[in-house]
């Protein structure tokens, strides 16, 4: 199944994608992403964020998996943080989000990363199973934070 890297005339359909997935994560009104917004970070001189776009033999758009770089200080390496893997309902449980992240460990393993990560939701089960027939494992001890909006700029100035 074609794996293709994403292009600046895919911003659109990306977008898209990504308020299907926070519509499935129940989560609709969430997203204050723009197509300016994903453009730049895509497609700047440096860009700090990619994305694969799966699609099917006849070039219908299946999913994608957006991802950046992180760093483990105790591999002393990168490795890829996935922020979004989204197969679109109709096509789900046809190989796509495992041909997604084969494509992301192979670029970890090409580019000599130490891992690939990424959070799931505690009641997204049907992901969790499909992630744990994969070999990932869940990380129990770790709890993520989060500081955002009036707390963030609160942080920020020193409050």
């Amino acid at each position: 199944m074609p794996i293709r890297d994403a292009v600046p005339g895919d911003v659109p359909l990306i977008l898209d994608m990504i308020r299907e997935l926070a519509e499935y994560e129940r989560e609709p009104d969430a997203v204050e992403a723009t197509e300016e917004l994903l453009a730049s970070a895509l497609f700047a001189p440096q860009p700090a964020l990619f994305c694969l776009i799966a699609e099917t033999d006849s070039g219908e758009p299946a999913g994608f998996a957006l991802w950046f770089l992180n760093f483990s200080t105790w591999l002393g390496r990168h490795g890829i943080y996935l922020e979004d893997l989204y197969v679109r309902p109709h096509l789900r449980g046809q190989g796509y989000g495992k041909a997604l992240l084969a494509e992301l460990a192979g670029i970890c393993t090409e580019r000599g990363y130490g891992r690939l990560e990424w959070w799931v939701l505690d009641w997204n089960e049907p992901a969790i199973a499909f992630y744990r027939s994969l070999g990932a494992v869940p990380m129990d001890e770790w709890t993520v934070h989060r500081v955002t909006g009036d707390s963030l700029h609160d942080l920020a100035a020193g409050t």
